[in-house]
């Protein structure tokens, strides 16, 4: 008999489960609408489908450098100039398989199993999923009004007193999934120091940079250059089936991160790289659905408070509603399932997020149409006046 090792047994992502729910009752016929995940309703940028399609009309995509193409990496240092005003070498920028592959390299590159990494309660649940599949130790840190919901030095200080631990790593996301948090420049330093004093290395995931409606939108870079920060094409750029993200980091480990790419992916598709290129000079185009995204957000931060889901965090950045819906429920899974049954409106579960308090809470995603947004939120006034 074929076994499933320990490291494979991962808890799911229900987001995910209810998309694959939703698209089977979508199938079938049924009206859903999703509001589970993370999906813009934007296409691709104009320009990136045109480089694509000329791309294809050439006919020869094939293998990179590990990498990735140079003129995207020249492409992101620009970026980094223009967005962040900071200066950065395209030596130390790879190409990655989406922002995923970029978290399996760092904690693969960085980290021994039994290391102990810490992440915020709420927090988005594939990094708890692949650290405990390597093998290393979780250290999640409930963020509350106290501490403006991002990780602080004191809460890790309390997180590994508690715990009887030493931490190896810290995982930060701003703007966060699910909470929509967005950790300020002062806020980040702090962190960013309180790292460097303790050995503690400080990966930032950027990925929904580009979406920061209020706040101070600071990439760790403008700080100091010994952190791993993690960027995607997927969110800002509308981008997520082509599977394009990218990492900064330290000289010293572009060769060691280089090498475990050459190994788990060889590099990422070109095709993709070719679109990102593009995609970079698409601002225009994408800053209009960035105000899109900021039209949702403002309807449904006011609609969730009318139908008794008030924000369980401010909705500063990404493109989700993290709400309390303890008034109807005790059991947001259950909750989360019987509402795409009976009203065909899909939304993730807090137990995604939040082990311990999840139970009360929604994720809903406000990625798609402002239509989608207001029939949906129809739907659930008429469901829950039942």
């Amino acid at each position: 008999m074929i076994s499933v090792s320990k490291r494979s047994a991962v808890e799911p992502f229900h987001a995910m489960d209810l998309l694959g729910a939703a698209t089977r009752r979508r199938q079938t016929g049924k009206p859903v609408i999703s509001m589970a995940v993370g999906q813009p309703s934007h296409p691709a940028p104009q320009r990136a489908l045109e480089a694509a399609r000329q791309a294809l009309a050439h006919g020869r995509i094939g293998y990179t450098d590990a990498l990735g193409l140079i003129e995207l990496r020249q492409g992101l240092s620009d970026y980094y100039s223009t967005r962040h005003g900071v200066t950065i070498d395209p030596g130390r920028i790879l190409v990655t398989t989406g922002s995923s592959a970029g978290f399996n390299l760092a904690f693969l590159g960085l980290f021994d199993p039994g290391d102990v990494v810490a992440i915020a309660r709420p927090g988005y649940p594939a990094y708890r999923n692949i650290l405990n599949a390597l093998g290393l130790r979780v250290l999640e840190v409930g963020v509350d009004a106290e501490s403006h919901f991002t990780l602080t030095p004191e809460s890790l200080e309390a997180a590994q007193r508690a715990a009887g631990c030493k931490l190896s790593g810290v995982l930060l996301a701003s703007p966060a999934n699910p909470t929509g948090t967005v950790t300020g420049r002062a806020q980040l330093k702090a962190l960013m120091d309180y790292c460097g004093t303790q050995d503690i290395t400080l990966i930032s995931d950027e990925i929904y940079h580009g979406l920061t409606y209020s706040g101070d939108e600071s990439s760790a870079l403008e700080i100091g250059d010994e952190v791993i920060v993690i960027n995607s094409f997927s969110k800002y750029y509308c981008m997520t089936g082509w599977r394009i993200g990218w990492m900064v980091v330290p000289d010293h480990l572009v060769r060691p991160l280089e090498c475990l790419t050459q190994s788990l992916y060889i590099s990422a598709p070109e095709l993709s790289q070719i679109a990102a290129i593009a995609a970079l000079g698409a601002t225009d185009e994408l800053d209009g659905y960035k105000a899109s995204c900021r039209a949702n957000r403002d309807f449904l931060q006011k609609r969730l408070q009318d139908l008794g889901m008030p924000l369980l965090s401010p909705m500063d950045g990404a493109f989700y509603a993290y709400a309390d819906v303890s008034a109807f429920t005790n059991d947001s899974m259950d909750f989360a399932y019987k509402m795409l049954a009976e009203i065909d409106v899909a939304a993730t579960p807090g137990r995604d997020f939040d082990p311990v308090d999840g139970h009360r809470a929604m994720r809903f995603s406000y990625a798609g149409s402002r239509a989608d947004m207001v029939e949906a939120t129809d739907r659930i006034a008429a469901w829950l006046a039942k």
